[in-house]
């Protein structure tokens, strides 16, 4: 049994990741601002669903608060820390760029300098598809360049994995970044695509459907994803030292513990199928709005998950249609629907 830190628990991610971490007999110990982002109502059910587990100690309080969040983690004593909160969003980033600031550079900083005094055993942290900007080679590969942010959001979470190489260089902390495509299914966050459209279906509201249909997303169903972050627990990154011949393709740093991965399907995915798996699971078509490409969106992601594949023996698998299926029969139960 490992006693895992998570911030950000009360999370999309963060709950998926806690709950089947305690299921599988570890110890939890979650993190998490409960910001007013989207429905706080939507982060207290995850919480109190995890809080039935013996194993779950719960804490509310925001990344910037160092002191707190350092406190709790002396006094728990974690053998691995999963860094999950942030402030999400590539549109929100628009309009609010100072709460990614906040949350993504100093949250973040707050987070490493605890993993280092704890010297922890392993440091994972999230970063995101939309580093890769405005890459024009796809699939996306880690070792692919990635200097080109097209959002404030992409640019904090590309800053978050220069200064965790600081870091694992520097002190020594066997870290891994993982990069997230497109992640949906049950209990996901209501600013997302797939929650607007199944709301607006069964409402029979008009949804937005940007750059008119015309986009690719390598869609990644959240067990998948949580399965992945899950095997990666037990692969942490080998000092310069220890380390052997690297794997073909390995984004491993020469000069520290520190590599990054991408988790996703390996497969990209038109915004128009998508929208009808939405449909055939609704019962229901589509108002569609088509609109141009919004400020800060890519025309389609797609993540070359060989590396991987190669550390855990395992890659993401869920067909969109059945992940958008399960996705709206936990959202007719949840809303009544």
């Amino acid at each position: 049994m490992k006693t895992i830190m998570i911030t950000g628990s009360a999370g999309f991610v963060g709950f998926h990741l806690s709950e089947a971490l305690l299921q599988a007999g570890h110890r939890v110990i979650g993190y998490d601002g409960m910001t007013t982002y989207y429905d706080v109502t939507l982060k207290e059910r995850r919480h109190q669903l995890l809080s039935q587990h013996e194993r779950f100690q719960r804490e509310e309080g925001m990344l910037e608060d160092y002191d707190r969040l350092r406190a709790l983690a002396l006094a728990q004593q974690p053998d691995v820390i999963v860094h999950l909160a942030a402030q999400a969003g590539v549109r929100y980033s628009l309009e609010n760029p100072r709460a990614y600031v906040d949350a993504n550079l100093v949250g973040a900083f707050n987070v490493m300098e605890v993993a280092r005094e704890l010297s922890v055993a392993h440091l994972l942290m999230a970063s995101t598809s939309s580093v890769y900007g405005a890459n024009e080679k796809i699939p996306f590969a880690e070792t692919d360049p990635a200097d080109a942010p097209m959002t404030l959001y992409a640019a904090t979470k590309k800053a978050n994995e220069a200064m965790a190489h600081s870091y694992a260089h520097l002190h020594g902390i066997p870290t891994t970044m993982f990069r997230f495509f497109t992640v949906y299914g049950p209990w996901g966050r209501p600013d997302m695509a797939l929650f607007k459209f199944t709301k607006g279906v069964l409402e029979g509201t008009p949804i937005d459907v940007y750059n008119n249909g015309d986009m690719y997303r390598d869609f990644t169903y959240v067990t998948d994803l949580v399965r992945a972050i899950r095997l990666l627990i037990d692969c942490p990154p080998a000092s310069v030292e220890r380390r052997t011949e690297p794997l073909e393709g390995d984004s491993l740093s020469p000069n520290a513990p520190h590599r990054v991965v991408n988790i996703g399907n390996g497969d990209k995915v038109r915004l128009l199928d998508f929208i009808e798996a939405i449909e055939d699971a609704c019962g229901r078509e589509a108002v569609k709005n088509f609109m141009p490409m919004q400020k800060g969106d890519v025309p389609a992601t797609w993540a070359d998950n060989t590396l991987l594949r190669q550390l855990t023996g395992y890659a993401p698998e869920t067909k969109v249609r059945e992940g958008v299926k399960q996705f709206v029969a936990w959202y007719r139960d949840y809303y009544a629907v």
